[in-house]
């Protein structure tokens, strides 16, 4: 069996909100604390995957021991999403290796336009990742996992989310289009953004995710990207059969 462990169902500002005093924010329910959206994949052919390596990475890193990693799946190059990824050159250091990192063309030429350094010489004795880009657009393996791109818009921006077996994962969705529907025929776990309860241009909300999830009609779907909109208790009970809040550290199989 293999797993998925949600290392941040948060958006790009994370919950709690700086200078938020809403009863979201000032939770003690530690469901309602946030960090940016990412999760870590570890497949039962005995990869270990990262989905994303956003802002929060470091801090997810120590709380979920995530100290390998066999690739890094990019969705997109906003901050949230790869904020992080200079801090992978110590996960580089404990696994004497480079890391590759996938994701579409505009995703690798924003890594390698935000960080040069990365990918020019320099001094020696600085410390900087290890990482090999991959521009992908069609399926994939790392070791022994498939690998299915799932091309999705985010506003008007192409972005990923990918396929791993029974999972389908995505976020930051506004829009699915009708191919990358058939490429989720199938899907036994689902994780889906839902921004907030309004719409909003560039994501799906609340509704628009729940519409998603009944088309795809997974085992079980998972919500993440989560507003500071949302308190888990009051409103996890909410959801239709078999669809749920995810939330930091939380565990799922497929």
């Amino acid at each position: 069996m293999s797993t998925l462990r949600f290392l941040g169902t948060g958006t790009s500002s994370g919950v709690p909100v700086l200078g938020c005093s809403c009863e979201v924010c000032t939770s003690a329910d530690p469901r309602d604390r946030r960090l940016r959206t990412s999760a870590y994949a570890t497949l039962d052919t005995g990869e270990r995957l990262l989905i994303d390596c956003g802002t929060d990475f470091r801090e997810q890193s120590l709380a979920a021991r995530v100290f390998h990693a066999d690739a890094v799946l990019v969705t997109h190059p906003h901050a949230d999403h790869i904020g992080g990824l200079d801090d992978l050159r110590q996960v580089n250091f404990l696994m004497k290796r480079d890391i590759d990192v996938f994701g579409n063309a505009f995703a690798v030429s924003e890594i390698r336009e935000r960080y040069g350094y990365i990918f020019r010489r320099t001094q020696e004795g600085g410390g900087k990742p290890r990482l090999v880009l991959h521009d992908v657009s069609a399926p994939f393996r790392v070791g022994n996992a498939d690998i299915v791109p799932l091309p999705v818009m985010h506003g008007e921006v192409p972005i990923l989310g990918f396929r791993i077996g029974a999972l389908s994962y995505i976020t930051d969705a506004s829009f699915i289009p009708e191919e990358t529907y058939r490429l989720l025929e199938g899907t036994e776990v689902l994780v889906l953004n839902a921004l907030r309860p309004d719409r909003h241009p560039t994501h799906f909300s609340l509704p628009e995710a729940l519409e998603a999830a009944a088309r795809v009609s997974a085992r079980e779907t998972w919500l993440i990207h989560l507003t500071h909109h949302f308190m888990h208790a009051r409103d996890d009970e909410k959801l239709p059969k078999g669809v749920h809040f995810a939330f930091d550290g939380l565990k799922a199989e497929f």
